[in-house]
C-alpha cells in the first residue's frame, strides 16, 4: 500500500510539472504570435508609405488607410474589427481590435498572469502615429510580458 501511495504522489507531481510547462509553452506561443502580427502591421505601414512616396505626382496605388489591419492582404483570424477599447475589458482574450477614436490597435492577451501593464489588465495598446511621414505603432505604456519588455 505504501508503494502505491508513493507512486501516486510521484505521478501527481509529474502531472503538475507537466501542466506548468504546458502553460509556459502556450504563453510563449501567444507572445510569438503577438509579435508576428505586430511586425506585420509595422511592415504594412512602411510599405504603404513607400508606395505613396515612390510616385508622389501620380495616382496613389495603395490608398492611405487609417486602420493598419486594412493594409494587410489578409487580416489575422483573431482580428475582431473596429471597436472601442472600453468594450475590450469584458471581451475574450487573444483578440486584436482597432479603435478609431484613439487611433490605436489593441490586443487583449490570454496570458493574463504573465503580463504587467500600468492599468493592471492584459490589454496591450499601440498608437498609430508619425504622420505625415512613416506611420509607426508605438506602445501606449511600458508592457512587460513574462519578464520581457514588449515594444
Amino acid at each position: 500500500m505504501l508503494e502505491w501511495t508513493i507512486l501516486c504522489g510521484v505521478i501527481l507531481v509529474l502531472l503538475l510539472v507537466f501542466g506548468w510547462y504546458v502553460q509556459l509553452v502556450q504563453a510563449q506561443a501567444e507572445r510569438a504570435a503577438f509579435r508576428a502580427t505586430l511586425g506585420a502591421l509595422r511592415t504594412a505601414l512602411v510599405i504603404e508609405h513607400l508606395h505613396r512616396s515612390v510616385a508622389p505626382g501620380q495616382a496613389i496605388v495603395v490608398p492611405t488607410q487609417q486602420n493598419p489591419f486594412k493594409l494587410l492582404e489578409r487580416p489575422p483570424p483573431n482580428y475582431r474589427g473596429e471597436a472601442a477599447l472600453p468594450a475590450m475589458t469584458g471581451a475574450e482574450g487573444g483578440n486584436w481590435v482597432f479603435d478609431p477614436a484613439c487611433y490605436c490597435v489593441a490586443y487583449l492577451a490570454l496570458d493574463t498572469g504573465g503580463i504587467h501593464t500600468p492599468a493592471g489588465d492584459a490589454l496591450l495598446k499601440y498608437r498609430v502615429d508619425g504622420a505625415p511621414g512613416v506611420l509607426r505603432l508605438t506602445p501606449a505604456a511600458r508592457y512587460v510580458w513574462r519578464g520581457e519588455i514588449i515594444d
